[in-house]
């Protein structure tokens, strides 16, 4: 099973997905996190480091519980812009969006880094 799917079948998530599918769900993880302009994984972290959310990023590496993010301090550090394309992209309210991108990026970093540190190309 890979990554999206792990998240696709989260309860929490199920739950909480509202208009956005979870048929859809796995093309917007993969434009924020992969290959929509954001520079992967790495570049997320280096921003929410840069953030001052080190904290939460240090726990998400680690194998210890993942402290949460705000949908707020996320939609700051993915730009306001970037979201509101994504919602409009997949017709879903941005605070929507935001939120469930809050909580699956701490799922999608802890996932893609087993060992405490994501690979190079992530």
């Amino acid at each position: 099973m890979g990554l999206f799917d792990t998240l696709r079948n989260s309860p929490a998530l199920r739950g909480a997905l509202g208009q956005l599918e979870a048929a859809v769900l796995p093309t917007v993880l993969n434009e924020v996190f992969g290959q929509g302009g954001q520079g992967g994984l790495n570049a997320i972290v280096a921003k929410l480091e840069q953030a001052g959310l080190g904290a939460e990023v240090k726990s998400w590496l680690g194998n210890g519980q993942n402290l949460p993010i705000s949908a707020e301090q996320l939609q700051q550090v993915l730009g306001s812009d970037m979201v509101r394309q994504l919602a409009a992209k997949f017709n879903v309210p941005i605070d929507q969006l935001s939120q469930i991108l809050a909580e699956q990026l701490p799922r999608a970093i802890d996932h893609a880094s087993p060992d405490g540190k994501l690979p190079h190309n992530a």
